[in-house]
């Protein structure tokens, strides 16, 4: 575990879960599994506070815990899924993208709680959109139960393990950890549901009336309270398929820029009947027939099948491999190589971060050992056509430079805490304003009242506001830049170990 991974762990369970969680997560980090007592000696905290972070960090899938041979309970740290915390807006936007708003706040709603129940993720993402449409409009259950089938269809959500069913023993003491049980082919079956209802509104009136009514809405959900059908089910999001679905959408657009739209399409046809069948770490997708292919183009997509064929040929004979023939039958059979696919993503991303920070000579000195493998430094110099005292400065820079950038992230994290923090007073008061805004505005105020309220903030701290937002937002373009860099070449490493 390397020190930039470790900061930026610490950064990111800070930011996410407060400073008590932090601490016992970065201990874990750094000192490997841990029974309860040693962590809350090593970190001098209380067992209550040990217990509720370790619970935190359970639920949302940061920490695993095993049951040693001598009887005690170890807790290990999983810094790899730490990081991935990084990635959760593009997981978010990814849903937004494939399947609306409602498919964003479901996939939000799970990565805030790290797992839930179909029925409790149904029932609070109909509230949160009822609460942004216009007044006499709801959003059904039913609605937003569809969006989550089709989202486990797709397998961009999954069962979590769970305790198996039977009867409990009802003498003796509980088992130290519960046994979990997870079964592949339930993974993405959704249980059966009878969700009936609409979103709903919270009420911005305040006083006695919206006191009964609380009271009068807590009573009833007492009396009848009976555990919902899918009780003891949960769910969670799928990092490893929005991982996929950014693999296949880099490969889709490298062909894209390396050959046309049609042949983009036809890859990402390819791509989308494989995606349920083929495993993430696969070197290649399954096998698909032309006349599969063509079956499956989208709809509208005007191009004979004559051509399609012409495309599928061009694309197996080019120098990169993308896509590969495996066959004769069904008018020629076709796979994607998502190694090689991989192989090409990495080696151009590699190249372009040499280029930025070093230079077109560092670049091309670059291209030679990838294409050569190894090179004494004569061979760099005669090969690149350097000067060598020039291709020593220059092989120095690169080996003294990591240039895959973890610490690039910690860096523009800080940063952008740094300005919030900054500006957090400011922040506060912008943030007051607008509840008292939205709660006027449900009550019918009118204009002059709105105007007045808005006049609270001052032109020069509006003006600081619309700065810090877009600094924010440039820091924040940045964390996304860099990790798609860190993304392309972890994929490739992954997929050289795995396969």
């Amino acid at each position: 575990m390397t020190q930039a991974e470790i900061k930026l762990s610490s950064l990111l369970l800070c930011e996410h879960f407060g400073e008590i969680v932090e601490k016992i997560g970065t201990h874990l980090i750094r000192m490997g599994s841990q029974p309860l007592r040693m962590i809350a000696h090593d970190t001098g905290m209380s067992l209550d506070q040990v217990r509720k972070a370790l619970c935190v960090l359970i639920q949302h899938n940061l920490v695993t815990y095993e049951l040693q041979k001598r009887g005690l309970v170890e807790y290990e740290a999983q810094c790899s899924r730490v990081l991935r915390i990084l990635r959760y807006p593009r997981y978010i936007y990814t849903a937004k993208t494939l399947y609306s708003d409602t498919g964003e706040l479901i996939v939000e709603e799970l990565l805030l709680n790290g797992k839930m129940s179909m029925s409790a993720t149904v029932k609070k993402v109909a509230d949160r959109l009822t609460e942004t449409m216009e007044d006499g409009k709801t959003m059904e259950y039913s609605e937003v139960s569809s969006t989550f089938v089709r989202l486990a269809d797709t397998h961009f959500v999954q069962r979590c393990p769970s305790v198996p069913e039977g009867p409990e023993p009802s003498d003796g003491p509980p088992p130290p950890v519960p046994t979990l049980l997870f079964d592949e082919k339930d993974m993405y079956v959704v249980p059966k549901l009878n969700l009936i209802g609409k979103g709903k509104r919270r009420h911005s009136d305040n006083g006695q009336d919206n006191g009964e009514r609380k009271a009068k809405r807590q009573k009833q959900e007492a009396d009848s309270k009976e555990p919902p059908s899918d009780d003891g089910i949960y769910w969670q999001v799928n990092i490893d398929r929005f991982h996929q679905h950014f693999r296949d959408q880099a490969i889709v657009s490298a062909v894209a820029n390396r050959m046309d739209q049609t042949s983009s399409e036809i890859v990402r046809t390819m791509l989308r009947m494989s995606e349920v069948t083929t495993s993430s770490n696969a070197p290649y997708t399954m096998p698909l027939s032309s006349n599969e292919i063509f079956r499956s183009l989208p709809a509208g997509y005007n191009i004979s099948k004559q051509i399609l064929d012409q495309y599928l040929t061009l694309l197996a004979d080019d120098p990169l491999e993308f896509v590969g023939k495996s066959g004769e039958s069904g008018g020629g059979m076709y796979v994607i190589n998502l190694h090689k696919a991989l192989a090409s993503l990495a080696t151009a991303t590699l190249e372009s971060v040499v280029q930025e920070r070093f230079g077109s000579r560092c670049a091309r000195i670059f291209r030679l050992l990838l294409r050569k493998k190894h090179l004494e430094q004569k061979q760099i110099e005669d090969f690149a056509m350097i000067p060598a005292k020039e291709a020593k400065e220059m092989m120095y820079k690169m080996l003294s430079t990591n240039f895959v950038a973890l610490q690039s992230v910690a860096n523009l994290i800080e940063r952008r805490l740094h300005e919030t923090k900054e500006n957090r007073r400011l922040l506060e008061k912008s943030q007051r304003v607008e509840a008292i805004l939205a709660s006027i505005q449900a009550s019918g105020a009118e204009e002059a009242q709105l105007q007045e309220i808005e006049e609270m903030i001052t032109a020069p701290e509006r003006q600081q506001l619309e700065s810090l937002k877009h600094n924010v937002n440039k820091i924040d373009a940045s964390e996304n830049q860099v990790d798609e860099t860190i993304f392309i070449l972890e994929s490739y490493i992954n997929s050289t170990i795995k396969s």
